[in-house]
């Protein structure tokens, strides 16, 4: 390789070594006991979890359903899946008549929904006991037993045309089940509170790409890879 210019060649050597070298660092578990990148993942879920609590409005959302009956019909393909959720419907109040995988769910929609809301709440706070001794198997599988049997429920009121109870038990399920259980273990945190160490990721990211760019440069440059406008052509 003919290095037609030292001083730029030097230049983003040192710059690309130091990057790798840096990377490396950055790649062992040195920050409490994680690498760069699994600790940036776990300070940012815990900014972002701080900001995704809708239980208020959600549980406000769903007074207006208090009183409010429903009928679903939903279906599993395994038996012991519609046991299992059968007790568990059973035990948050529904009216439930199971055949095979198949269930028919009656009860109160809006009470209903409000213990759906409790469970998600005690993930939220990473308080999973509680519901692991509500329903007696691991708190994680219950929410996804939720999560599933929630979206069934949607699928079924839409069938019947009841869309508003249709939207509501979508909005359960995708603000308040399928959140606490994404965010469950991990505590949440402000972003007031962090403000200095995110702004620090951020740049730091920022500096850290256009180090790499610019070692790329002063190598082409030294090796004497440049772009050039094209000379245009004069017609005769």
């Amino acid at each position: 390789m003919l290095i037609r210019d030292k001083k730029h060649f030097s230049a983003g050597i040192i710059m690309a070594l130091s990057f790798f070298g840096l990377f490396v660092l950055i790649m062992s578990p040195v920050f409490n006991g994680m690498n760069g990148l699994e600790y940036a993942d776990d300070i940012f879920n815990k900014l972002s979890k701080g900001s995704a609590n809708f239980s208020p409005k959600v549980a406000k959302n769903n007074e207006k359903f208090m009183g409010k009956q429903f009928t679903a019909a939903v279906k599993f393909d395994k038996i012991e899946d519609a046991q299992r959720i059968s007790m568990v419907l059973t035990t948050a109040g529904a009216k439930v008549e199971q055949k095979e995988g198949a269930l028919k769910i009656e009860g109160d929609l809006g009470k209903f929904l409000a213990v759906v809301i409790r469970d998600a709440d005690l993930m939220y706070e990473n308080d999973g006991e509680k519901i692991k001794s509500t329903y007696g198997y691991e708190e994680k599988n219950v929410m996804k037993d939720w999560w599933v049997t929630l979206a069934k429920i949607d699928k079924s009121l839409q069938e019947s045309k009841d869309f508003a109870g249709a939207k509501m038990v979508a909005e359960v399920n995708k603000k308040l089940v399928e959140t606490s259980y994404n965010y469950y273990k991990i505590e949440p945190q402000k972003v007031t509170d962090r403000a200095g160490i995110m702004s620090g990721l951020l740049a730091f990211y920022v500096i850290y790409t256009l180090w790499w760019g610019y070692a790329l440069y002063h190598i082409f440059e030294g090796v004497g890879l440049t772009a050039k406008k094209a000379k245009v052509k004069k017609e005769v």
